[in-house]
Formats: structure tokens, sequence, C-alpha cells
């Protein structure tokens, strides 16, 4: 079974329009998560970090725009805003506070899913200039989240996925144990160095689908981890 890619974060008071989300978008092979108020959507862009958030504005705690505009004070997560309000009234001031698209309801499975697709490539472009990072026989697809080595997909788990790609973004730099962490798993894990040396073995072992390529990340004991530049 393939892993699910990038994580979509719904966040509105309807329980139907959750479900149906949930259904159409696990078919379409993206892991989801859901919630139901406002105060809740803030704790999990925190704890999940998804991919993208689709945002009802009309929540019954606090005004979708606040979520915006919280959220962005610490993340540029894209944001597709599900409104069924008049458009030039709701969507364009959260479009102007920091929404990155919106979406009116009721609205078709088919025009939903080309904004969501748009907006995850339009992020992994502005994340590295590219939507896809190409590093020696390494190629990482940013927008669906898959990893290729000489030309052959290899399986990554989620963590070991957002792993690789530190490394690949920065590549060349030495990254400390706590940058990584923090990076990777979140603030909460920045003494989690002997949970950072597992994944790096189980990366490093992936990597080894090109003999020696696991090599090309090296360790400095006491400091952390760089990624060789390879050809």
């Amino acid at each position: 079974m393939l892993e699910k890619k990038n994580t979509i974060l719904i966040v509105d008071d309807e329980e139907e329009i959750r479900k149906m989300l949930s259904i159409f978008l696990d078919a379409a092979d993206f892991k989801v998560c859901e919630c139901d108020s406002g105060k809740q959507a803030l704790r999990m862009s925190a704890s999940v970090r998804p991919d993208l958030i689709l945002l009802d504005l009309g929540l019954p705690d606090i005004d979708g725009k606040e979520v915006i505009t919280k959220i962005r004070e610490w993340s540029n997560v894209p944001i597709v805003v599900l409104t069924a309000r008049a458009e030039d009234m709701e969507a364009a001031p959260a479009l102007n506070i920091g929404a990155d698209d919106y979406v009116t309801k009721p609205f078709s499975a088919e025009v939903l899913l080309a904004r969501i697709n748009a907006n995850l490539r339009k992020s992994a472009v502005k994340e590295v200039g590219d939507p896809e990072i190409v590093h020696g026989p390494i190629r990482m697809d940013l927008v669906r989240h898959e990893v290729y080595i000489d030309d052959e997909r290899v399986g990554f788990t989620p963590k070991e996925y957002d792993l690789l790609r530190f490394f690949l973004v920065n590549r060349g730099r030495m990254l400390t144990h706590k940058q990584i962490l923090k990076e990777v798993w979140g603030p909460a894990h920045l003494e989690d160095t002997q949970y950072l040396r597992v994944y790096i073995g189980q990366v490093r072992d992936k990597l080894e689908t090109r003999p020696g390529l696991g090599k090309s990340i090296v360790s400095e004991s006491g400091i952390g981890y760089r990624m060789d530049m390879v050809n």
C-alpha cells in the first residue's frame, strides 16, 4: 500500500461537507485531517503541519479571517477558502489578509482538486524556485511528494520525506541536531536526538538504492549532519 502524499486540513463546521471532502480527497491520494472550529484549526495547523488548509469562513467560535491572520503570523501554508457567502463581501477580504485562493459553495470536486493542485504547485515553487529538487541521481517531486533515485521511485514515509527534503534544500550546509528537529518535528522535539538518529539511518538505507549514496549524509559528532554534494 502506498503512503498518502500531501496532508490536507479541512476546517468546516458542517459534518456532511467534511465527510464529503474527506472521501473525495482520500480517493485522490491525499492524507486528510479535519476539525470543526477555528481554535482547533489553529492548534492542528501547528501540530499536524498540513501542506494545505481548506478553510470555511463561517466558523462557530472565531471568524475564518481571524484564523487566516493568526496562521500567517508564522506559516505560509496555502489556504483555500470555502465560502457560501457573496464573493465580493467575504472572499476578497480573505485574500487580502493572506488566503491563497477561494472556492464558492456549492463547488464541483474537479474544480476543487484543480485549485488544490495549483496551490500546492505554487507553494513548492515558492519554496525552492521549482516544483522539484534534483541532486545528482535524486529527484524529489515537491507536488506529488515522491522521491526517485536513478529514475526509479523509492517509497519514503512522510517524515522520511520531510527529512530528506530539508537536507536537499540545505545541501552542502552543516545542520545542527536542533535545527533539523525543529524543522521536521517541531519545537517540542528539540532534544530527541536519538529519534533523529533512527530516521537518519532509515533515510540512508533508502538512498542506498544506489550503492554508496547513503554516505552523502555525513554526521559530525555532537553537532549535526550535512548532505554532501553528489554527482
